[in-house]
């Protein structure tokens, strides 16, 4: 039976509900800022040198992976639309491994402004290229435990027809029983409480190195310490995103109209707004990263800087006063 006109335009109002259109608009604008400062990443072979530039172009590229996904399961579930569980299962195998790369991502940025600024010294061996790949491979492999936890119970558990069932697709579909949900949030809250302790570390550290210091270094070393905040408001942020499943279950049990409120703002908060410091904090701050930003949106009219060296070794915290030949 066709629909009748109320129902049509029920239909098309939900469909341009503006929560929903709101959420595309921040989506697309982060997206693009992240990509453009990935293309300014590749394009400089000098930054494929550098830790901290390799390791904000890994948060840089988890971002976007994230953002498009969390997007596409936001739009479908808000249309109702259902998936094969096995289609469903590598959508959150993803989702989940990439929901903790950009938090231990940012916990390894901040101990290298910890080995820059505290142990200088030894920055140039210890932030190797080599050290660097392997650092970003264990970054992944923690990632993944929370997510090898889930899915091999599902195995164990689920039945074959589990698989092939259509329904619409959310994490709470592979937490069968309530003592994995317990399993979920206490290696969410083991990750938290280790995170924390190394930036609290760092942060003491950087800010006695500060205190200490004079003239150049000095100022140098405040920059640091600033960075460092930054990107602790940001890890704050993202932590506590791992957090907001178990307050989204509780308010469930109370109302449902509240649950939809609060779960619209944790993705706002806790989802999207983490993804769009990290620009500000490398994108914009970091002299030389913004120097080759500003060359490429100004379509080569500005020009660059030189990349520091020092006995043909590179040292991240160097300044860089002399132009960039291209």
């Amino acid at each position: 039976m066709a629909p009748n006109g109320t129902e049509i335009v029920g239909s098309f109002v939900r469909a341009l509900n503006y929560r929903i259109i709101l959420v595309q608009v921040f989506v697309c604008v982060f997206l693009c800022i992240n990509v453009f400062l990935i293309l300014t990443f590749v394009m400089k072979e000098y930054f494929y040198t550098v830790m901290r530039y390799i390791l904000f172009a890994v948060t840089l590229f988890s971002d976007c992976l994230y953002l498009i996904i969390t997007d596409m399961l936001l739009i479908l579930t808000y249309f109702s639309f259902t998936l094969q569980m096995w289609l469903c299962l590598i959508i959150y195998v993803v989702s989940s491994v990439y929901t903790f790369v950009t938090p231990f991502t940012l916990t390894a940025m901040v101990l290298e402004r910890y080995v820059a600024i505290c142990i200088p010294l030894c920055h140039a061996e210890l932030c190797t290229m080599r050290t660097t790949l392997h650092l970003i491979l264990l970054i992944h492999c923690f990632s993944s435990v929370p997510c090898i936890f889930t899915t091999s119970i599902l195995f164990a558990l689920a039945p074959h027809t589990f698989y092939t069932t259509g329904r619409v697709c959310s994490v709470e579909m592979f937490i069968l029983y309530t003592w994995q949900g317990h399993l979920r949030s206490a290696t969410s809250q083991f990750y938290f409480l280790i995170m924390c302790i190394l930036i609290v570390f760092s942060y003491i550290k950087i800010l006695k190195v500060a205190k200490a210091a004079s003239g150049e270094n000095k100022k140098a070393t405040w920059k640091g310490l600033r960075t460092v905040i930054l990107h602790s408001f940001q890890l704050l942020l993202c932590l506590t995103q791992l957090l907001c499943p178990f307050i989204e279950a509780a308010v469930l049990q109370i109302d449902l109209t509240l649950f939809k409120n609060i779960r619209y703002f944790n993705y706002i908060a806790f989802n999207l707004a983490p993804r769009c410091l990290s620009p500000l904090i490398y994108g914009l701050r970091d002299d030389l990263f913004f120097q080759a930003v500003k060359h490429n949106a100004l379509c080569g009219f500005h020009s660059l800087v030189h990349p520091p060296t020092n006995g043909g070794k590179v040292h991240c915290s160097h300044r860089l006063p002399l132009l960039w030949r291209h």
